[in-house]
């Protein structure tokens, strides 16, 4: 038996390649493995057999390496991550051009075997995980609402480009219109108080105005686009796509909310100005909501891409950029609870004004105050303790 060995995995959708190599870097194992609990029991209980200690290397963590990660959290496995552009930019440096699974895996424990500034994977608990699965969920309803509204734009200039530019899609309002008059000619014909009465009636706020700017942006056209028919039913039927997107989106939310809300961490991470059940719920499923994985504030800074990069050549020093590694999630939550702090915080105001005044752009002082904030969450979750505009005051040295 080897007194340590490295395993790397090609993760894929119905079966992985695992390779196995000892301290010089040979192979000593060499398989395709199906992702089912027997099989990947097997393969643990092999690779257990071949070393004392093993490490092990995935270039996947999404759902297809699920039930591997969890099968090697239950038997105490060492686990550590290696992205798909790390193992292509690695694979430059081996023999052979052609690219395999086996050639791949072979590269991950290879690359487990000689680095040492490798993320370790941990198997979070369930709250994090629904968090990360709703989270993922949003972010997927929030983009299919953009693009259809982008549609729907689309779609109703080829009907009255003087109604497309009244109309705000991105408020319900309006949308609950289309569903009814998507014509100039329809919305000239109902009138501006039939219009309201049936805006009321579907409790649509502020009717009266919307009722007025839309026929009055329907009076503006009498001509008759071709294809108006087919396009206002289009219209109606994107509109009450959109609707229900909302009612998605709402309800998504509130799945959030509720759940992030039972984590230990929320309490301390609300009390910082700008930032919400959102926010915090993708803070959570960025970080695992675990500090201890991060070895300081700067760590946690560049994780979240607020912290630059040097890039320094020759004479050239002082050259920062943004990262090129960086967790895009957790960077909009401290960019965007930064931005909003600025309007609510009269500390974070006064930073980004001085910012200002020294010649940052606006994005670099949104940046600089996001860094700053970085520190705060920081000590706020160590310390767990809430934030107070003032800092704590020492404790007091006894004589």
């Amino acid at each position: 038996m080897l007194e340590r060995a490295w395993a790397g995995v090609d993760i894929g959708k119905g079966h992985h390649h695992a390779v196995v190599v000892d301290a010089e870097g040979r192979p000593v194992l060499s398989r395709r493995v199906g992702n089912d609990e027997t099989a990947l029991l097997e393969l643990i209980g092999q690779v257990a057999e071949l070393a004392e200690d093993v490490g092990w290397a995935l270039d996947l963590v999404s759902g297809e390496s699920a039930l591997l990660l969890t099968l090697l959290a239950v038997h105490r496995q060492r686990v550590f991550y290696l992205s798909g552009s790390q193992v292509n930019s690695a694979a430059g440096g081996y023999r052979g051009a052609g690219k395999t699974d086996a050639k791949d895996a072979a590269i991950i424990a290879d690359q487990v075997r000689m680095r040492r500034d490798l993320t370790p994977i941990r198997v979070d608990d369930e709250l994090i995980v629904e968090l990360r699965m709703l989270v993922a969920r949003r972010r997927d309803l929030a983009g299919d609402r953009v693009r259809l509204v982008n549609r729907l734009h689309q779609q109703l200039l080829g009907i009255s480009p003087a109604l497309e530019r009244a109309l705000d899609l991105t408020t319900k309002g309006p949308l609950v219109l289309l569903t009814r008059y998507q014509t100039p000619e329809a919305l000239r014909h109902a009138g501006t108080e039939e219009v309201e009465a049936w805006l009321q009636a579907q409790k649509v706020r502020n009717a009266a105005p919307l009722a007025i700017k839309a026929v009055t942006a329907a009076s503006a056209q009498q001509t008759t686009l071709p294809g108006q028919r087919l396009a206002a039913e289009l219209v109606a039927t994107m509109a009450k796509e959109v609707i229900a997107l909302d009612e998605q989106l709402k309800h998504t939310d509130n799945l959030i909310e509720g759940r992030f809300r039972r984590h230990r961490t929320s309490e301390v991470l609300l009390s910082l100005p700008g930032i919400g059940p959102l926010l915090g719920a993708e803070f959570l499923a960025a970080t695992g909501g675990d500090m201890t994985a991060f070895a300081s504030a700067d760590h946690l800074a560049g994780y979240g891409g607020v912290a630059p990069a040097p890039r320094d050549s020759g004479r050239v020093s002082g050259n920062l950029h943004r990262p090129h590694r960086y967790h895009r999630g957790l960077q909009h939550v401290f960019y965007t609870s930064a931005l909003i702090s600025i309007r609510y915080n009269e500390q974070s105001r006064i930073f980004y004004d001085r910012k200002r005044s020294e010649g940052k752009r606006h994005t670099q002082a949104v940046l600089a105050l996001a860094r700053r904030r970085v520190n705060v969450v920081w000590a706020l979750l160590r310390d767990n303790r809430r934030y107070t505009p003032a800092p704590p005051a020492p404790p007091a040295i006894a004589a």
